[in-house]
C-alpha cells in the first residue's frame, strides 16, 4: 500500500487510497481542505491545523491519518482515551471506535487508535477492513 502525505508545516496528513471506503466524511466535513475533484485533492493550507486534525479523526476507514510535525505534540496525541464503541452502519461496515488490537490468524497483531471500519458484506478486498465494496454490490444489512 502506498501512503501519500500532505503538510501545512504543523501537521502532516497521510492518505492510503486502498483503505478509503468513500464515505465522503472528509469532503463534506471540511471542503476547504478535502476537494475530491482537485489535484492534489488534499490542500492542508485550507484550514487551521486543529480543524484538519478533528476532521481526519472522523475518517471511518483509517485511510486518512495525521501526525504533528512537532514530536512533543505527536506523543501527547498518540492514543484516544475512551471506551470502545461498536456501531453497525446501515448497509455498511461495522465501525469500532477507540483503542483496539486486531489479531490475525497468522499471529500478527495490529493496534488501532481511532475509528476502524470492518467489512460486513464479505466482499472487501482488504479484509478484515472495509474497502467500500458494499456500495458497489448494493449490500443490505
Amino acid at each position: 500500500m502506498s501512503k501519500k502525505t500532505y503538510t501545512n508545516g504543523e501537521v502532516t496528513i497521510t492518505w492510503e487510497a486502498e483503505k478509503c471506503i468513500h464515505s465522503a466524511n472528509c469532503v463534506n466535513g471540511l471542503p476547504e481542505v478535502f476537494q475530491a475533484d482537485a489535484r492534489p485533492w488534499i490542500k492542508p493550507e485550507g484550514a487551521p491545523t486543529e480543524a484538519i486534525v478533528e476532521q481526519v479523526k472522523q475518517c471511518p476507514s483509517g485511510a486518512l491519518g495525521y501526525f504533528y510535525n512537532d514530536a512533543d505534540k505527536q506523543e501527547s496525541e498518540s492514543q484516544i482515551d475512551f471506551d470502545q464503541v461498536v456501531e453497525i452502519m446501515p448497509n455498511g461496515p461495522l465501525m469500532v471506535y477507540g483503542n483496539i488490537a486486531v489479531k490475525y490468524k497468522n499471529g500478527r497483531q495490529e493496534k488501532k487508535h481511532k475509528i476502524t471500519a470492518f467489512c460486513r458484506c464479505g466482499s472487501s478486498q482488504n479484509k478484515p477492513y472495509c474497502d467500500g465494496t458494499h456500495k458497489k454490490i448494493s449490500f443490505e444489512g
